[in-house]
């Protein structure tokens, strides 16, 4: 168990928790929500000791052992991709380097016999004989081949260390498990298997996550960080959200009875308890539903912006986009080849590729920022288009002008301060935070200025590339519900399951032989058996 008692965390005149009490409880999944910079990373370096509260204290149960997903990529660069995971226990890693090296001494002394034997029975006791091949075993499932095993980790690219640094904190089934976004550059594959495997852990975890679907498939507790306090509310992200905003509902409705807002409460948990049963953490999820307390569900607080994208300036014809032959190569490498495809009215295709430079370069050839392609591809004569690159650089780098000027520039010579003022104010931003020079704006501020772009440009056909980074879980929220409620037609890439799944009718991925593409959802693509056999010929 874990028990935080009266903790508070200052910096100057800036607090970020102010007596908070909390317990963690075994066999329990704590998803820790809030908005950027309300404290999420910082409370779980609380945890872990790495930061010092200013406060209160932290207890844990004595004798369990903590493990923490490492943030730092280059820490064990020297160090072989096994050896880095079992690291990961320190205890046992640190009884077999002792041991080894007493072996290895040349006076060899009875004294150092003791020893020996005394380190020989703890690391047996502790099942070390098994430690390598457990470790061999738990990278494999996480997508590094055994070729690479003993490599150093500094020889392994960004994606395979991530991979390392999360089989490390998994390594020995620690007892207290703190994950900081651990789903960052994982493969659908690897996601599914981390889901599958703390859904069975049955130790204790706090997670932050921006990914819903991770959130609703491995949590029991929501941990909602909000002015200084942290609340938590039993059931997964989809729960508190939907349940908050029922709350939210009802306290708007003056006129609804006492009685009828309790029965509408209960049965919002009878719906969900039952939609548990269907879930990976199935069993503990229910159970904790089904006890729940009506007077624990309330109103969130937070406020999510408005992401409408519904106002166009011209109804699309028939004819939307004709891709033929299409293929990029950049450095040599066959990014995607001979992509063929034409788009329907209204169609929200999800464009897949497991190289992100090659979604990438697609939508730069789309929005003509690339020239360097071969094959063709024409745009409806009635379609207007408007993107969100994976890199947006480009429209705040050199510009010394605050909010209102920004996107003055989008909305037309006719567009007062006041409707400008009126529009970042639907994003979140208020009374001065619109004067603020853009050039100070956070990736998250960016991401909504480039939304509040967008929706002046009254397109019909819309492209994102991963829309969704930067953004906290309100606006990824807000974002997937306005794509969800667009008339028009979009093409998108996002690493956000919940949002493709939500929103994507089709399913077109890029790869070096060509492109698969299937009218489905997303998840009926990753579940398909046929497609996976094709994905796997694809990429050989």
């Amino acid at each position: 168990m874990i028990s935080v008692s009266n903790l508070s965390l200052r910096y100057g005149k800036r607090t970020l928790f102010e007596d908070v009490n909390v317990k963690f409880t075994q066999g329990n999944c704590y998803g820790v929500i809030g908005a950027n910079g309300a404290g999420k990373s910082t409370f779980l370096k609380i945890l872990s000791g790495e930061v010092n509260q200013t406060s209160g204290s932290v207890a844990f149960t004595p004798g369990e052992r903590m493990a923490v997903l490492k943030q730092n990529h280059y820490e064990f660069d020297e160090f072989s991709v096994l050896e880095t995971v079992m690291i990961g226990h320190k205890e046992l890693y640190d009884i077999m380097k002792e041991k080894d090296a007493i072996y290895l001494k040349e006076d060899f002394t009875d004294k150092d016999g003791e020893r020996a034997g005394e380190l020989e029975n703890i690391f047996a006791e502790k099942d070390g004989w098994n430690m390598e091949s457990n470790a061999a075993t738990l990278l494999s499932n996480l997508g590094i081949k055994e070729e690479h095993h003993y490599k150093q980790l500094k020889e392994l690219d960004g994606n395979q260390k991530v991979r390392v640094l999360l089989a490390q904190a998994l390594f020995g089934n620690p007892d207290i498990l703190l994950l900081d976004e651990p789903t960052n550059d994982l493969d659908i594959d690897t996601i599914a298997w981390l889901e599958d495997f703390l859904a069975d852990y049955q130790a204790i975890v706090l997670v932050v996550s921006h990914d819903r679907h991770f959130l609703d498939a491995v949590c029991t507790h929501i941990v909602d960080i909000d002015f200084s306090k942290l609340n938590v509310y039993t059931g997964n992200y989809t729960f508190w959200y939907e349940s908050s905003q029922l709350a939210l509902k009802q306290r708007s409705d003056q006129n609804k009875k006492t009685e009828e807002k309790v029965k509408e409460l209960q049965e919002f948990i009878r719906r969900f308890s039952a939609n548990a049963s269907k879930s990976k953490q199935a069993t503990s999820r229910k159970k904790a539903l089904d006890k729940i307390d009506i007077s624990e569900i309330k109103a969130s607080s937070r406020k999510y912006p408005a992401i409408l994208f519904n106002n166009l300036a011209r109804e699309a014809g028939d004819q939307i986009l004709q891709v033929e032959g299409l293929s990029k190569t950049a450095h040599g490498e066959v990014l995607f080849k001979d992509v063929n495809f034409m788009v329907n009215k209204g169609d929200k295709i999800v464009i897949l590729s497991q190289n992100s430079l090659a979604t990438s370069a697609f939508y730069d050839i789309l929005a003509g920022r690339d020239t360097d392609y071969k094959g063709d591809f024409k745009f409806g004569v009635t379609i207007s288009k408007a993107d969100i690159p994976n890199d947006n650089s480009a429209y705040f780098e050199g510009k010394d002008e605050n909010l209102v000027d920004w996107l003055r520039e989008y909305s037309g010579t006719d567009a007062d301060e006041q409707f400008v003022r009126s529009f970042l104010g639907r994003m979140l931003f208020s009374g001065d935070e619109v004067l603020k020079n853009v050039k100070v704006l956070s990736g998250g501020e960016k991401m909504r200025c480039m939304f509040s772009r967008m929706m002046l440009q009254l397109a019909n056909l819309l492209m994102f590339d991963e829309p969704t980074n930067h953004l906290d879980l309100e606006s990824i929220t807000a974002l997937n519900n306005g794509m969800k409620d667009f008339n028009g037609t979009i093409l998108f890439t996002s690493r956000d399951h919940a949002l493709t799944e939500s929103v994507a009718t089709r399913v077109i991925e890029l790869t070096p032989k060509g492109s698969i593409d299937r009218m489905m959802t997303y998840d009926d693509y990753i579940n398909n058996e046929d497609v996976a056999r094709l994905r796997e010929e694809m990429y050989k």
